[in-house]
């Protein structure tokens, strides 16, 4: 079984192979699945959209047609990730933890939504397993569908123009040395989209950590 588990992980974060096996069809499925279902917080988004592009500027992707569908499945995604926290609303927050499921990634989700407000939506589409949860608990919150909608769409079209863009006009500009080097950009991107995750940790953990200080005498 772990090595069953351990399989499945390599081939999903072999950006590359998997946009090779899966196309456009996979990459839909993926975007919409990290977006949209709570259990697919795992999945690598950034690195998906960025290496995407680059298959656009060699030519096995259209990037007119990448962008159209994966923006589709970004606001789609969305939507039903709304529709499951404005109906499970705060049943959602006693939910056992289970392998696909983690109750503090929503909890800190919440408390990211409760500083930012409906930003939020736009925000966490840069950040992984934040942009998994953000819709759910705007739901759970009984944001408006019509103020939800418009925050989706605009993140959703900011988040994935970004990103295939990028690994597009790169695949532009250096070609085959870029190609040859593929793992090593998956490696970047990837470190690049956790590292707001990585710096927020370590002030939280540098804030428990302080030494309280004496009261005034």
């Amino acid at each position: 079984m772990v090595e069953l588990i351990e399989s499945f992980f390599r081939t999903l974060y072999n950006v590359p192979e998997l946009i090779r096996i899966g196309g456009i069809v996979g990459l839909v499925i993926i975007v919409f699945a990290e977006t949209g279902l709570l259990v697919g917080f795992f999945l690598p988004g950034d690195s998906l959209l960025v290496t995407a592009g680059l298959f656009a500027a060699k030519g096995d992707l259209d990037i007119v047609w990448l962008n159209v569908f994966l923006i589709l499945a970004a606001i789609v995604g969305d939507a039903v990730g709304y529709y499951i926290g404005f109906r499970a609303g705060k049943a959602l927050y006693n939910r056992p933890n289970s392998f696909f499921f983690r109750r503090s990634h929503l909890i800190k989700t919440h408390e990211f939504y409760e500083k930012h407000g409906g930003k939020t939506i736009i925000i966490a589409r840069f950040m992984p397993i934040v942009r998994t949860f953000a819709p759910t608990v705007a739901g759970a919150a009984q944001m408006t569908y019509k103020k939800f909608a418009t925050y989706n769409v605009v993140g959703a079209v900011l988040w994935v123009l970004s990103m295939t863009l990028t690994g597009y006009f790169l695949g532009q500009m250096f070609g085959e040395a870029l190609e040859r080097n593929i793992h090593v950009l998956v490696a970047v991107v990837i470190f690049l989209s956790l590292l707001p995750a990585v710096i927020a940790y370590l002030r939280e953990k540098a804030k428990g950590a302080a030494p309280a200080q004496a009261p005034p005498a």
